[in-house]
């Protein structure tokens, strides 16, 4: 194994299998709307299912399903090709493509699984000023886009596109 696949895998697994797991111990435990406090009010367990894109930005009309899988399909497409051409000393590159491929694997498992939607579940604010409602994967998503875009600046240009 590569020294990027020893990155690579068990960071994507590891988001993956705690993304899915996390959602059906909620589902679980939860019906929809429901709230649990785990933080007083300002960090809460509540149970929503999200059909649209992130953030609940609708997009694709009748069939935002499909839509949103074949897009993530293309995303992981892209990722895949942004893995294979990063060199193994790129580490926060890699790093930052395995969060964002484990968390869109996660939500495309939901999308695929179930006409509800991606399970969402984090609540985070204070009182009625609240972020849109997240899950793990999200969580991937974000910090590996952050990883990204500080790779992609630290080594700027096409040099750092081409690896």
């Amino acid at each position: 194994m590569t020294s990027k696949a020893r990155w690579f895998w068990p960071l994507a697994i590891a988001l993956l299998l705690a993304d899915c797991a996390s959602k059906r111990a909620v589902e679980s435990h939860l019906t929809v709307g429901e709230r649990k406090p785990v933080v007083g009010e300002t960090v809460r367990i509540t149970l929503t299912y999200n059909t649209n894109a992130a953030m609940g930005i609708p997009l694709g009309g009748d069939s935002p399903r499909l839509v949103l899988s074949v897009l993530t399909i293309a995303a992981l497409v892209v990722l895949g090709v942004l893995y294979h051409r990063t060199r193994p000393a790129d580490r926060m590159r890699v790093i930052g493509v395995a969060l964002v491929a484990g968390g869109a694997l996660g939500n495309l498992l939901d999308r695929l699984r179930s006409s509800a939607g991606v399970v969402d579940f984090i609540d985070v604010g204070i009182a009625h000023v609240r972020v849109w409602t997240f899950n793990v994967a999200h969580i991937g998503i974000t910090v590996g886009a952050v990883l990204l875009m500080l790779a992609f600046g630290r080594w700027g240009g096409a040099s750092s596109a081409t690896g």
